[in-house]
């Protein structure tokens, strides 16, 4: 029996004030320094509690490869991460760069009560947290088989985490957004032969 593959689950640092006031999506918004350099003793208790050696992974946007960095900055062995497209934010498509006010009278569908739209609500050239939720599992699971017995450090987005819990759990996508899933916080999954296993879910590392 092949032992299980481990994901440790780490959303980027908080993105700039410019960028919150926005819905972002993927796009490539950039990181706030201040709130970087806050975010420091916790960047130092990540790097003492990930495990090494490991496979790191980040997506294509510059927010996870620099909190990466940060976490290497801060005391964990520099490590050269993949990237994995599939593991990206959820495409909102013709709504990106709209600010929070405006998105309301274009939804088809009430908002969930934790993100700007319901699960199941398409942006125009976008994809619903469900589209999110497959792609997402999808590459875990080939992750997973090419690393069954090892730990795989993805630092990533929330959106992405959530569906990562919803392929874990077999939730659906309504569900997966009531997940609180803060900034640096960790989320640790296991993969094992014929189910997965969720261990910790926005975990905060304490000194």
């Amino acid at each position: 029996m092949k032992p299980p593959a481990r994901f440790w689950l780490i959303r980027h640092a908080p993105v700039s004030e410019e960028a919150r006031a926005i819905l972002y999506g993927t796009m490539d918004v950039a990181l706030c320094p201040e709130s970087l350099a806050s975010a420091a003793p916790l960047c130092r208790l990540l790097a003492a509690r990930l495990p090494h050696p490991a496979t790191w992974i980040v997506s294509p946007l510059s927010r996870t490869r620099l909190t990466a960095e940060a976490i290497f900055a801060a005391g964990y062995p520099v490590t050269e991460p993949a990237v994995e497209p599939a593991l990206i934010e959820q495409n909102l498509g013709a709504w990106q760069g709209l600010v929070h006010a405006e998105l309301p009278a274009r939804l088809a569908a009430p908002a969930h009560a934790f993100w700007p739209l319901a699960g199941a609500e398409r942006p125009p050239g976008g994809e619903t947290m469900t589209d999110v939720i497959s792609r997402v599992g999808a590459a875990l699971d080939t992750l997973a088989e090419r690393h069954a017995g090892a730990d795989i450090v993805i630092v990533g987005h929330g959106g992405a985490i959530r569906a990562a819990l919803a392929h874990a759990l077999g939730i659906d996508a309504d569900t997966a957004l009531s997940f609180s899933i803060q900034n640096l916080s960790l989320t640790r999954l296991e993969r094992h032969p014929h189910a997965w296993r969720v261990i910790s879910v926005n975990e905060l590392p304490e000194g």
